[in-house]
């Protein structure tokens, strides 16, 4: 029996990309929710912005496949344009552990039905004359610095760990 391997290195980017998702559930479920408004490092960013940062970033990958709108696009100004504590927090870590879940749970949905033609193509942030000069700026390329940017912030909240202890 023949493997497509290209259907093999999508599913295994995927599947890194929910094991990561589910890393950072797990995080934000461990302490007490004041917990989350400390910085990671002395005039870093608090946990609650990395996880409004995150969420804002993979929800911008729902227009950018053409999979629908973006779920909290409110979110983008705060989190994407905007240092941390220069706006007031306006929501609470559970309702961004909500959002969190919601977003993850609807690109899991899409991810499951694309198509590995689907992967290989281009995204709407790359005109179709760039696309044409490098093909590698495809969905999949954006699916694997998504995981690596959860990958690295995920990194930094484990600075927290070392801060206080678990409950």
């Amino acid at each position: 029996m023949e493997t497509n391997f290209t259907e093999q290195i999508i599913k295994q980017i995927i599947n890194a990309w929910a094991s990561n998702s589910k890393t950072i559930s797990n995080f934000f479920t461990k302490y007490e929710d004041a917990y989350y408004l400390t910085e990671v490092a002395p005039g870093r960013n608090r946990a609650i912005y990395l996880l409004g940062h995150l969420i804002a970033s993979n929800d911008s990958m729902l227009p950018m496949f053409d999979l629908g709108e973006s779920l909290y696009p409110e979110l983008e100004a705060t989190f994407l344009r905007t240092p941390d504590k220069t706006a007031a927090d306006t929501l609470t870590i559970a309702e961004l552990r909500q959002y969190w879940e919601t977003l993850n749970t609807t690109l899991a949905a899409h991810f499951d039905k694309m198509q590995t033609q689907d992967w290989m193509g281009r995204h709407n942030r790359v005109s179709e004359e760039d696309f044409a000069l490098e093909p590698m700026r495809n969905k999949l390329n954006v699916l694997i610095g998504r995981t690596n940017h959860q990958q690295y912030h995920y990194g930094q909240l484990t600075l927290l760990t070392q801060k206080v202890p678990a409950v």
